[in-house]
């Protein structure tokens, strides 16, 4: 995950953190646990997405391509339905942040960085794009794999 995204999950982690024992030690009333608890479960949330989104996974068989990003976000595209696949760089000014976007060009991204990321067009339906490492790799697999089969 980005340096960016774990960044700004501990500077707000943090807050809250800092925040409820503040609160605690300065005002230590039995309503003021309703405050402590408030922000304990704000705490206990941003951490879940943070552990959500702490990776993509990436599959590639000899017939489809699947990405997963969090429990709740997953792409599966058939091989034979992919017209081309490039590197690019996931920029801010394309997805204007991170995770699960949409580009100003019409495409769903799964972005974890502002760095390389691979680019699929498929025959039908939305370009997609998702972070990684070895992008130019994924995309010779992809090719490779397609002209085998």
């Amino acid at each position: 995950m980005g340096a960016l995204v774990k960044g700004l999950v501990v500077f707000f982690s943090s807050i809250v953190v800092l925040g409820s024992l503040i609160i605690a030690l300065l005002v230590p009333d039995a309503q003021d646990i309703f405050g402590i608890a408030f922000a304990v479960s704000i705490l206990a949330f941003v951490l879940f997405l943070f552990w959500n989104y702490r990776g993509i996974k990436i599959q590639l068989s000899t017939t489809e391509l699947y990405v997963r990003y969090g429990i709740f976000n997953q792409k599966s595209i058939q091989l034979k339905d992919i017209v081309s696949c490039y590197s690019i760089k996931a920029s801010f000014g394309r997805y204007a942040g991170i995770g699960v976007r949409y580009g100003v060009d019409g495409s769903q991204a799964y972005t974890t960085s502002f760095g390389d990321a691979v680019k699929i067009i498929p025959s039908k339906g939305r370009v997609f794009v998702f972070s990684s490492h070895n992008p130019q790799k994924i995309c010779n697999i992809i090719d490779s794999t397609k002209n085998a089969v």
